[in-house]
């Protein structure tokens, strides 16, 4: 049945993304008015799939492919509706939303193969997956907003006509959001390091941190730290706040990465 609610969802993501592309390119007062009532009907049905899905396989916690995937795309439709609701913006549902929509198209199709190798069952593990998720959906806002500020700044300065980027938010709140998400990443991040470093410590011991992804993540959150520092120290924004972010987005795409040359976190067949 869960795999019902989340065609339902897919389906509703690809209406909203549509919407959301109509209300801010097109300046569609009626998408406008719908972008956000059917994106909330999109993440419901998606929230119902998820706790069903769990639910039936007696864990609370995604171990598939397929399940990570999903859990992402809920992660970010639950972004991109709190920015909407807070700073009344829409711009971010044509980047969040398409985003949505793929990562849910091959869950939708059918269960998954692949499962982590992990046999560890344990309420820390979720926390350690779902923060670490978190933190993924959290910096895809925080550089999608930085590059939204370079763009706007830039045409600010060149004192060019609204045109075509009129849907722009200002530059204020562009920055907020770069900066409320960055710091929503960084605690999702911690929490999720910590909760695996307990999971390290309760199973494998110290020979668990010789693992690839385990110093990457390590290292990622390093760059993390540093790049908040620089940020909250120079007050940094334009071209090189899009940099900064961009490393550390890269980095963490790096440590998914490593899943297939680590020995704990790579998906296996069962």
């Amino acid at each position: 049945m869960y795999l019902l609610w989340l065609r339902v969802a897919e389906v509703l993501y690809g209406l909203a993304s549509v919407s959301a592309l109509a209300a801010v390119f097109g300046h569609r007062q009626l998408w406008q008015r719908v972008c956000v009532p059917i994106t909330v009907l999109a993440w419901f049905f998606h929230a119902i799939s998820c706790t069903e899905m769990l639910v039936l396989a007696h864990r609370w916690m995604p171990m598939g492919m397929h399940e990570v995937q999903s859990l992402l795309a809920l992660l970010i439709a639950t972004v991109f509706l709190l920015i909407a609701w807070r700073y009344r913006t829409l711009s971010f549902g044509i980047f969040a939303l398409p985003l949505a929509f793929l990562l849910t198209v091959v869950p939708a199709l059918g269960p998954d193969k692949f499962a982590f190798s992990s046999p560890i069952r344990s309420g820390w593990l979720f926390v350690h997956i779902t923060a670490l998720l978190v933190a993924y959906a959290a910096l895809i806002f925080s550089l999608s907003a930085s590059l939204l500020y370079l763009i706007q700044e830039r045409r600010l300065k060149r004192k060019r006509s609204p045109g075509f980027l009129d849907w722009l938010p200002p530059l204020e709140t562009m920055d907020q959001i770069a900066q409320t998400t960055l710091v929503l990443g960084f605690c999702g991040m911690t929490i999720g390091l910590f909760a695996g470093s307990l999971i390290a410590q309760e199973s494998y011991g110290a020979a668990y941190f010789a693992d690839p992804k385990i110093w990457l993540s390590f290292l990622m959150w390093g760059l993390y730290v540093a790049m908040l520092s620089i940020r909250r120290s120079t007050g940094l924004r334009g071209v090189k706040a899009v940099y900064l972010s961009s490393l550390v987005f890269l980095g963490m795409l790096s440590v998914w990465a490593a899943n297939v040359f680590s020995s704990v976190h790579r998906f296996s067949a069962p």
